[in-house]
């Protein structure tokens, strides 16, 4: 089994990529006709036109030339992903998540509770939240940018299942905890050592600030309409006062930020790469060649059907791109005029998105955080997929669940 490694996500990416530019050699070139949504303003493919076109054959370098091409057509996203990514180092740079991290674990320790309901109040509740979040930027508002969905648009929705999902994990998270707490002699004689530091009022202030720039965060996407270059300004204001109130300094502060830029490079290049495939694709015109592939197989299942088959897929996708973001820009453009010719709402696709690579991080091994959280709980990745499975399991269930209301009541 140790000789089975799964290829770098890099490298599949590049294949991919090559691959597109080879089916511009085997796939005849067509288009379908576009139309402008009156309601919406979008423009939205019209089902029946598809038309042979001229062929444009893409050679291999020119392949390789849409990667920078890929990251240029993707750059408030890939700035949006320094920029956040950069301030969350400051964040971490300050020792106020890793103190509240620490108090959070020595306290389910103090109360007898297994390492495993720490990773579960920590971990396990952040990626479901992530997954179900309306706001996330990194998985939501980047899916709702490349779909041509107004930013925060269907919070409501998303906001209702989000609190049926932690409302679910908090509560099999405190069944499992009340089942293996240790007895009174087991508390009192643990051994804890104190952590580096308790929290104190910058840690609070902190905590506070990094609240307070999703509340505005919020505010601006509703009340005035903000892009993404909005977004990243403020993510970057965020990070330099917590730098300050942590006591980084300027200089500290900016070594931060440049640590943080520099371990979002990888997640950056994947988005690059991923739009890759698209830019080929399109360059070669064989983007509604394969769509409407796609959609002839599809179009007699019913939709419901259709929307839990993208979200199980997603999910799948995701162990091989590790990275949310860069999940979105590989297959939205490619899923949205497939669901504009389904008859699909746009808000459906990127809810099927949203649900199955966002909780597919709760049992993927390429999730760094989480590993990171396992090996400082002392608990095993083997002994985290054993409680965490069926729970993934029924988080999927309820993301299909939600997928039929959402078109029983015509969520757009």
């Amino acid at each position: 089994m140790r000789g089975l490694r799964f290829p770098h996500p890099l490298t599949l990416l590049t294949v991919a990529i090559l691959a597109a530019a080879a089916l511009s050699y085997v796939l005849p070139a067509g288009e379908y006709d576009r139309r402008d949504d009156p309601v919406t303003g979008r423009s939205v493919v019209v089902p029946g036109t598809f038309h042979e076109v001229e062929a444009n054959r893409i050679g291999a370098f020119e392949a390789i030339v849409a990667i920078p091409r890929g990251m240029a057509d993707r750059a408030d996203v890939v700035f949006l992903i320094f920029l956040i990514g950069g301030a969350f180092a400051v964040f971490d740079a300050t020792g106020a998540l890793r103190r509240g991290v620490t108090w959070l674990m020595l306290l389910t320790k103090r109360l007898g509770y297994s390492p495993m309901v720490g990773v579960a109040v920590s971990a396990g509740s952040a990626f479901v939240g992530s997954a179900f979040s309306p706001i996330n930027p990194f998985q939501v508002q980047i899916a709702q940018k490349v779909s041509d969905v107004a930013l925060l648009s269907g919070w409501a929705f998303r906001l209702a299942f989000l609190a049926i999902a932690l409302g679910l994990w908090i509560w099999w998270t405190m069944r499992y905890a009340a089942r293996t707490r240790a007895g009174p002699e087991a508390e009192e004689t643990t051994d804890v050592s104190e952590p580096d530091g308790a929290l104190g009022w910058r840690d609070v202030t902190i905590f506070a600030i990094v609240v307070s720039t999703f509340v505005v965060l919020v505010w601006g996407l509703l009340r005035w309409e903000w892009e993404f270059d909005h977004m990243s300004a403020l993510f970057f204001i965020m990070g330099v006062a917590v730098g300050i109130i942590g006591r980084l300094g300027v200089t500290g502060t900016a070594h931060a930020y440049a640590e943080g830029f520099r371990s979002m490079g990888y997640a950056a290049l994947l988005i690059g790469f991923a739009n890759a495939i698209y830019v080929v694709m399109d360059d070669g015109r064989i983007i509604d060649t394969i769509v409407r592939g796609l959609f002839v197989p599809l179009a007699d299942l019913p939709l419901a059907l259709s929307a839990i088959g993208m979200s199980a897929a997603q999910g799948v996708l995701h162990f091989a791109v590790p990275s949310v973001s860069g999940q979105a820009v590989l297959t939205l453009p490619v899923l949205v005029p497939l669901s504009d010719l389904l008859g699909l709402s746009r808000q459906i696709t990127i809810l099927a998105y949203q649900y199955g690579a966002g909780l597919c991080e709760l049992i993927t091994p390429t999730n760094g955080a989480l590993m990171a959280i396992l090996a400082a709980s002392g608990v095993r990745y083997e002994s985290w997929l054993r409680f965490v499975i069926p729970r993934y399991l029924m988080l999927m269930a309820l993301g299909a669940v939600a997928l039929v209301i959402a078109l029983a009541i015509g969520y757009s």
